[in-house]
Formats: C-alpha cells, sequence, structure tokens
C-alpha cells in the first residue's frame, strides 16, 4: 500500500537543549509507523541561530537542503549549501549543519532504521 500525508500533519517534536542542540525541530515523515522496514525519512527545521551538534555515528546520512542556507561543518573544514543542494554525510565522518541565514532552514535528511532508533 502506498502511502502520502502532508509533513505539516506530522509531529513536530523539539530538540533544543541550549546545550549542543539549538533551535531545531524534526518531524519523521516516513519511518517503521509507515512500515518502512529500512529507512527514515525526516524534516529537520532550524530556526535562525539554529545548529545541531557537532557529531559521528556509525551509518551514512543524505540530505537535501529544501529551504535556507546552510553551513556544514566537517573535519576538513566548512561547506556552504542552500536550497536545492544535497550532502553526503559518510559513516563516522564528524558533522554539523548550522543555520546560516535568517530565516529557517529545513532539510530532508535520510537514515538507515538504526540511525532514527538511538536517537
Amino acid at each position: 500500500m502506498v502511502i502520502t500525508g502532508k509533513s505539516a500533519d506530522v509531529p513536530l517534536l523539539d530538540l533544543h537543549d541550549g546545550k549542543t542542540i539549538f533551535h531545531v525541530k524534526k518531524r519523521v515523515l516516513i519511518g517503521p509507523a509507515e512500515g518502512a522496514q529500512n529507512f527514515v525519512m525526516r524534516l529537520f527545521t532550524l530556526g535562525a541561530g539554529g545548529a545541531t551538534p557537532y557529531h559521528t555515528h556509525p551509518w551514512e546520512h543524505e540530505v537535501f537542503i529544501v529551504r535556507g542556507d546552510c553551513t556544514v561543518h566537517t573535519a576538513d573544514g566548512e561547506k556552504s549549501v542552500s536550497a536545492g543542494d544535497f550532502v553526503y554525510v559518510p559513516p563516522n565522518e564528524a558533522h554539523r549543519f548550522v543555520n546560516a541565514g535568517e530565516g529557517p532552514l529545513e532539510f530532508i535528511c535520510v537514515v538507515p532504521k538504526e540511525g532514527e532508533s538511538s536517537g
């Protein structure tokens, strides 16, 4: 069965902790609840000054910038991306996404199922 939906109808999780995560909200668009067996698609929204933690994990993930401007911090330096661009993060690669604009940054991030279950 094919499932469709509207991102605005998906519950919004506020991940901001004021220590390593700033102004980050997440929606799990497609995951086990929709019957997905292998991957999870999430939509992240970073407000002005928003940033994910600088971190690594053993799985790859694919990111598509939907709206806004982003600086991706890596061990090799910073890379600028904006709406329409994509980012591939290999396993165990240190990375952080930072909103580089004044408006919201939105990106889709796809990870294997174990990537979402670990938090």
